[in-house]
């Protein structure tokens, strides 16, 4: 028989949404701190000549300059004040983490609980605030280095004062997304940082739309591909949302205790592990490394002449590491079953695990508590990640190769941004029910308190 709390997650509709006020306030202010958030991908850095740094992003299209352009929004073709968005505090929490599961103090403080989760939250703010300032310098010198080679000035006054106007604007429009982020998380829905991405990549949709029409307009593009595209878009948001939600569900015991009527009744409960453990990360560190050779060597490629052997080489590695080449395709591959097993070695701990259950008298049936759990729970959490690397190489690898075959510019049909908008997408209704959930909890708790009055 269905108990109350089945039936009122059953019972959850559109009309509850009215009567739940604090929700209906939250998601208004998320979307407030979005919109302010897309506002900000439109104010450009001082001095910038944005006819010079629109034929720069021509000339160096299909490097990892697209692709931190899908995460900011298009604020990187802007050079915005928000041109780094959310990645340095995404690259530095990673470097953090890696470093709590080597280093014997960061592990300790790990441990420490939410005194420890604050400190390792402040190392992470140090890491983005330098990871920012040392790009934003980069970036800086570049846009100057390219000003010089290229006759065209993208800079309007540069020097010593444009790269320190730009480094601090820089690391202002960073940490003012990771506050926008953090209000979001606690006075919002959903993930604060997640969502600034997911924002981001969403708002390249209407222009990968306008594109994929206006070229079926023009005749450049069938309608066939078209209708490919479409069909291939829907297919692979179905695969990720149902892979994402797939879990191995191990059967965990506990001791035998008195129940209500008196008899002993062993409790029992389920473990689950994602299919997915690492989540984005695989494919987001694989892009990334992979991606960085052939931006340096598009570079290097504008001062160095062709006809020599060093220019020679640059040439023969970016025809090789171009969107949908073999090697490119192969890289990219091992890159992701790499990441998949090292990121999920990192974020699970068997031992850990084994641990907690022991400590709380559970067992897993035909299992001994301690060490044995752990090896059986690192044997299966390997079985499944190697389903879970073959998925995520499946949803990135294919759309690469067919937007390569295809010669349509794509990213947004990209298998990583794909699963960030999943993911997030996901999470958010998971958490917009919960709040359903408990004000229909909330109202049950209510009626029950008047009828005791009444009684």
């Amino acid at each position: 028989m269905a108990s109350r709390a089945d039936n009122i997650a059953s019972n959850l509709s559109l009309a509850n949404f009215s009567k739940a006020t604090e929700l209906k306030n939250r998601i208004w202010f998320t979307v407030g701190a979005l919109i302010v958030f897309r506002f900000l991908s439109f104010v450009p850095l001082p001095g910038i000549n944005p006819i010079a740094l629109k034929q720069f992003l021509e000339r160096n299209a299909g490097g990892v300059l697209d692709f931190f352009n899908m995460f900011s929004g298009g604020a990187l073709s802007q050079y915005s004040l928000i041109t780094l968005g959310v990645m340095p505090y995404i690259t530095s929490s990673i470097v953090v983490q890696l470093a709590a599961s080597l280093h014997p103090s960061l592990m300790a403080l790990k441990k420490e609980g939410e005194s420890g989760r604050k400190k390792m939250n402040q190392y992470t703010r140090y890491g983005a605030v330098l990871l920012t300032a040392v790009q934003g310098w980069f970036i800086a010198s570049g846009l100057e280095a390219y000003g010089a080679s290229s006759g065209l000035q993208a800079v309007i006054n540069p020097g010593l004062m444009f790269k320190v106007v730009a480094v601090i604007s820089l690391i202002g429009g960073t940490m003012f997304l990771l506050w926008l982020g953090e209000q979001i998380t606690s006075r919002g829905i959903g993930n604060g940082t997640s969502l600034i991405i997911m924002a981001g990549i969403v708002a390249q949709m209407p222009k990968f739309v306008s594109n994929l029409f206006e070229g079926g307009r023009s005749g450049s593009i069938s309608g066939f591909t078209i209708a490919l595209a479409l069909t291939v878009l829907v297919t692979l948001v179905l695969f990720i949302c149902f892979m994402e939600r797939a879990t191995r569900r191990l059967l965990v015991q506990y001791p035998k205790r008195a129940s209500q009527n008196g008899m002993m009744q062993a409790d029992r409960s389920h473990l689950p592990l994602k299919i997915n453990t690492a989540g984005v990360i695989p494919p987001i560190f694989a892009s990334s490394l992979l991606l960085l050779p052939l931006t340096i060597s598009q570079f290097a490629g504008n001062s160095i002449a062709p006809d020599t052997k060093l220019g020679s080489a640059i040439v023969t590695l970016n025809q090789y590491l171009a969107h949908g080449q073999p090697l490119y395709m192969m890289l990219y591959a091992l890159g992701i079953v790499f990441f998949s097993f090292f990121y999920t070695a990192v974020v699970f701990n068997p031992e850990e695990t084994a641990d907690n259950l022991k400590r709380n008298g559970g067992f897993i049936p035909g299992i001994r508590p301690g060490k044995n759990t752990a090896t059986y729970l690192d044997y299966v959490l390997t079985r499944i990640t190697v389903i879970g690397a073959l998925y995520i190489t499946l949803v990135c690898v294919i759309p690469e190769w067919w937007i390569a075959s295809t010669g349509l510019n794509m990213m947004f049909l990209g298998g990583t941004s794909l699963l960030i908008v999943v993911n997030v997408t996901v999470d958010t209704i998971t958490q917009i029910q919960s709040h359903l959930l408990a004000h229909q909890y909330g109202d049950l708790i209510k009626k029950a308190k008047l009828k005791g009055r009444i009684r």
